[in-house]
């Protein structure tokens, strides 16, 4: 396989939209509040004239990874695909927010290395367990809890924290608005 050129670059269609690109990648708990606030900063992006994007893990389970499980090989093959899309927006100038669990270490690092560590910013969405237990409004830890999901992250399978994340949010004790303030101004700092 050979990749085909481009005749548009990613500095030109930086130039067009008047914004670099980039792929904010949003790790934590299922309930942490990942998809909540990139929607959120997806939003005040698109006031301010921005072309963002959103990858939701519970969306991209509906076509492009329709196809996977939840065996540690298939969560593997979701997140590399998931990878190689972002990088492909990150080409086509868009600021991508990808909120995803990705609960192991050497998964990210694997996105990182896919999309390149200069077009990456990780941020950690913390929260506790018990708090993301307690906002789970679609049952999924009541049924990992009751033995009907298996390999559920928190619950049954491990979650591992990044070490130097480029942002911690703290979503059991920052409000939202505070969340979406803190992302935008690492998004939007110079250079």
């Amino acid at each position: 396989m050979v990749w085909h050129p481009v005749s548009v670059t990613r500095e030109q269609r930086e130039s067009l939209n008047g914004h670099g690109a980039v792929v904010v990648w949003l790790t934590g708990l299922s309930g942490a509040g990942k998809s909540t606030l990139a929607h959120a900063v997806e939003k005040e992006l698109h006031r301010q004239g921005k072309r963002t994007i959103v990858l939701d893990g519970d969306n991209v389970r509906h076509g492009l990874c329709s196809n996977l499980g939840f065996s540690p090989e298939d969560r593997t093959e979701n997140l590399r695909r998931i990878a190689e899309v972002a990088r492909l927006l990150v080409e086509a100038g868009v600021i991508t927010l990808a909120a995803f669990i990705s609960p192991m270490r050497e998964h990210r690092a694997m996105i990182r290395s896919i999309i390149g560590p200069e077009n990456f910013i990780e941020v950690y969405v913390q929260c506790p367990l018990e708090i993301c237990e307690s906002r789970d409004v679609k049952g999924v830890y009541q049924r990992a809890r009751a033995g009907e999901i298996k390999d559920f992250t928190g619950i049954s399978a491990p979650y591992e924290a990044p070490e130097v994340p480029d942002l911690v949010v703290a979503t059991e004790s920052m409000k939202l608005e505070e969340c979406v303030e803190q992302l935008l101004g690492l998004i939007n700092r110079p250079g």
